[in-house]
């Protein structure tokens, strides 16, 4: 698959003045709320309506969807306000239900996009559908697993494509239940720039008074568009309640969200633009030759482990460099999480030198 103009045509087709935006509840629980929900967010910036009608749950015995007798509701839904409807799909027989109750969008989650074998099957089922079809990042971040989700369903001959970034999983303290990982949907973008994007704050927070900053951030990152979870009474939603937001809320997000110029051709901004990246680029440069000088006192550090028959790991230094560093860190503004990612790079490849040095014969 290659990057072509031809990607975005779905996308143009919707002659949008704003980002798309994809909203509706976690879950379809009820016929009612289905089509309440709906309502209230038929006269907004909302394109397309979604609603979760297969839950898939990381543990038996949570709610698992309402099932066929959802498609049904969302039918109604469109036929009242004329929303567009989507439904997430596992399998070949989701999509043949998804299809006979004419869903204008599918999207395959975080846990089916880990499977190729699944993603082949819904591909395979969808073969030369001209519905949109749209790819959730696989829970681990994995840029190839997620990119090839979307060639299997263009090898199929589906041409209105997508991606979601809905955030990683991970077992390391963090403010968000998936964290966003950003440099990776940035590749994504600079591999397949014409290649719709659009973010799921929902999932990335899992906390409602987080939407709106998570929201703006990936505008600021020209992402195309936003799914979020909207529900009338999300305190007692039947999954997700804690990231779900009211449709008066959703509005209030929309008013205060701001789409930012791609670029400025004035003289003086790209002046003090090309001003600025130079500083950048020498400071970056001078980064790369601080970071060659320590690996190269790794390599003496590995040396004399080996003289000595010491093992490369010793835990009391790193959690002491560690703990130094964050606190360093935060006096120059630097956020913890970016200094624990940044040094735990940095030991890696500093204990991938040192087992080189005693390895070595």
């Amino acid at each position: 698959m290659e990057n072509s103009k031809s990607l975005r045509t779905w996308l143009d087709d919707f002659k949008l003045s704003h980002p798309l935006v994809i909203a509706g509840p976690c879950s379809a629980e009820t016929e009612e709320q289905v089509l309440k929900i709906a309502h209230e967010l038929k006269d907004s910036d909302v394109n397309i309506f979604r609603a979760g009608i297969w839950k898939p749950r990381t543990r038996p015995g949570g709610f698992e969807g309402v099932g066929e007798i959802g498609l049904q509701w969302l039918q109604k839904a469109k036929a009242e306000t004329g929303l567009l409807m989507a439904v997430e799909v596992a399998n070949a027989a989701h999509v043949k239900l998804a299809l006979e109750h004419d869903i204008d969008v599918l999207w395959i989650g975080a846990r089916t996009t880990v499977n190729p074998f699944a993603v082949q099957e819904i591909a395979d089922a969808l073969e030369n559908t001209d519905k949109i079809v749209l790819v959730k990042n696989p829970v681990n971040p994995d840029l190839s697993l997620w990119l090839g989700g979307v060639e299997r369903l263009y090898n199929a001959g589906i041409r209105k494509l997508g991606v979601i970034h809905r955030g990683f999983s991970t077992y390391e303290k963090s403010k968000y239940r998936n964290i966003p990982e950003w440099q990776i949907a940035i590749e994504l973008q600079n591999r397949f720039p014409d290649l719709p994007l659009i973010c799921d704050p929902s999932h990335i927070t899992g906390r409602r008074d987080m939407i709106l900053e998570v929201s703006q951030q990936a505008l600021d990152l020209n992402y195309d568009g936003l799914i979020i979870e909207t529900h009338t009474d999300p305190d007692n939603a039947w999954s997700d309640a804690a990231q779900q937001v009211t449709p008066d809320a959703l509005k209030q997000i929309f008013i205060d969200l701001r789409i930012r110029k791609i670029t400025d051709e004035a003289d003086d901004y790209n002046q003090k633009m090309a001003g600025l990246r130079a500083q950048i680029d020498e400071l970056d440069s001078k980064l790369i030759e601080s970071l060659g000088k320590r690996m190269k006192i790794a390599d003496k550090i590995g040396a004399l482990k080996k003289e000595r028959n010491v093992a490369v790991l010793q835990n009391k230094r790193w959690n002491e460099i560690l703990g130094k560093m964050v606190l360093e860190g935060e006096e120059k503004g630097l956020s913890e999480e970016f200094i624990l990612k940044m040094f735990k790079a940095i030991h890696q490849e500093s204990i991938t030198h040192q087992e080189k040095v005693i390895n070595h014969k």
